[in-house]
Parts: C-alpha cells; sequence; structure tokens
C-alpha cells in the first residue's frame, strides 16, 4: 500500500518550496528586493523553490534599484545562463567590465555559464 502513496509524497514534497515562495505578497516581494541583500535572499529561495522567472524578475528589481551593485548583476548573468540565454548572459557580462569580482563569485558564474572571459578587473590609479 505504501508503495501506491510514494509518488504522491514525493510530489507533495517537491510542491512545498514552491508553495512558501508562492506564500510572498507582491508588496513583500518589491520591499525585499529595495535592498541588495535582502533581494539576493529572496531571489535565492526563488531558486530553491525553482521558481527561476521570480528570481529573474527580483534580481532585475534589486538592479534598477542598485545599479552599482555586483552581486546581484552576477546572481542574474548566472540565472539567466540556467535559461540557456547566453545572449542576455553576454549583454550583462559586458556590463561588469571594470568591477572587481571575487574569485568565489566568478567561480559560481563559470558553474551556471561555462567558460567565460573575465571582464578586466578595474584599472589603478597612477600617482
Amino acid at each position: 500500500m505504501t508503495g501506491k502513496f510514494l509518488p504522491l509524497l514525493l510530489a507533495l514534497a517537491a510542491a512545498l518550496p514552491a508553495a512558501a515562495a508562492a506564500q510572498d505578497s507582491p508588496d513583500a516581494l518589491i520591499d525585499a528586493s529595495r535592498q541588495v541583500d535582502s533581494g539576493l535572499a529572496l531571489a535565492n529561495r526563488q531558486i530553491a523553490a525553482n521558481d527561476l522567472l521570480g528570481a529573474l524578475g527580483t534580481l532585475e528589481r534589486v538592479q534598477f534599484a542598485h545599479p552599482e551593485a555586483v552581486p546581484p548583476r552576477l546572481a542574474y548573468l548566472s540565472l539567466l545562463c540556467r535559461l540557456d540565454d547566453r545572449e542576455g548572459a553576454e549583454v550583462e557580462l559586458g556590463l561588469l567590465a571594470g568591477q572587481s569580482i571575487a574569485d568565489p563569485d566568478w567561480a559560481g558564474v563559470v558553474a551556471a555559464c561555462g567558460p567565460l572571459t573575465r571582464p578586466a578587473a578595474p584599472r589603478k590609479g597612477r600617482r
């Protein structure tokens, strides 16, 4: 008898993270997207719940509010690669030129996108 219910239990368990993410109201989603840290945390929860398009929207709102912030742009770039939007990822990559990117952050991008040419680091000023 347990074998009959196992597929149903597995389907319910898979749906739980998505249901939890869906409970966020639109206002809560917008509020979380106003700050870099809370926006990234929300996007990571959405990704964990397999709501990749929701995470994309969250990261877009974070970038709109904080265009200078590198971590949300890197997360957005990685997500575009996961969604097989290589052209969009290349555009985002171009926007990172001259930005300082930590090695672990770049490793995350490469894990999602495959081999990419790393943007040039910022130039040090002459004295």
